[in-house]
């Protein structure tokens, strides 16, 4: 087998495919990721584009392909992406930076 990257693009394919080894909880799984997935309070728009953004926070590049794709036919504009890109960078970042706060503590405490 020779491919380029860790993860196959072709298995994002094969994700129904979880239920083979364990049918009845991949049947909940999905019944639940559906049910989430519904529009709601939020419209199926607002919930791909979220998707998108947390798929950057986890850094699941399945994710991302499945929800760039499912944004755009939600009709979310390339700069609407990106912002959400941006508003999960700063998110991730802003939790390494207050999570400074335990190593200045830390420190301090140290010190005395």
């Amino acid at each position: 087998m020779n491919q380029s990257t860790y993860y196959d693009p072709a298995d994002l394919k094969k994700f129904g495919k979880i239920s083979e080894f364990e049918p009845k909880l991949a049947e909940k799984f999905f019944d639940w990721y559906n049910e989430v997935f519904k529009e709601g309070a939020l419209t199926a728009r607002e919930k791909a584009l979220i998707a998108l953004a947390v798929s950057h926070a986890i850094q699941c590049p399945y994710c991302i392909d499945a929800y760039t794709k499912g944004s755009m036919s939600h009709g979310v504009s390339n700069e609407e992406m990106m912002e959400a890109v941006h508003v999960s960078a700063a998110i991730r970042g802003g939790a390494s930076l207050v999570h400074g706060v335990q190593m200045m503590n830390k420190a301090k405490k140290l010190s005395m």
